[in-house]
């Protein structure tokens, strides 16, 4: 069976938080932003999951994660290029992401390192931000 990516449904916030905590990944404030979330499914199964927070013309990816049995099959990929083709049919020129393992994925959207002061004000302000990321993440930017 194929895998198809798609826009999150309401339904689907368990799966998404069962992957993210399987993962290590943070999920506050996750609910805020199920409008702005794809999954790549397998019938009925979600696999993985990415999500864009918009600020005005700038967004915060956030939730990549694929269920450890489907890693291999470019999940990941397909999934972070239709959060960001998200992001920018919603207006963010400049998307930023946290990243305490994934700094060497990234690079290939066109994201590089930042320092953390150099994230616009607004995603600085955002749950990821202030309350669930540790100090030590990475920050990346990628323009759009």
């Amino acid at each position: 069976m194929s895998q198809t990516i798609e826009p999150a449904r309401s339904g689907d916030l368990p799966a998404i938080l069962s992957l993210l905590e399987r993962g290590g990944l943070p999920a506050a404030g996750l609910d805020q932003h199920l409008e702005a979330a794809v999954v790549a499914r397998e019938g009925t199964r979600v696999l993985g999951c990415a999500a864009i927070e918009l600020y005005g013309d700038a967004g915060l990816l956030r939730s990549v994660a694929v269920d450890p049995a489907s890693r291999g099959l470019g999940l990941g990929i397909r999934l972070t290029e239709a959060a960001l083709t998200l992001a920018r049919s919603r207006g963010a020129r400049t998307v930023y992401l946290l990243t305490e393992t994934a700094t060497q994925f990234f690079p290939r959207f066109g994201f590089r390192p930042i320092s953390r002061e150099e994230v616009a004000s607004a995603v600085r302000r955002s749950v990821e931000f202030t309350e669930v990321c540790a100090v030590t993440a990475q920050a990346m930017v990628a323009e759009l």
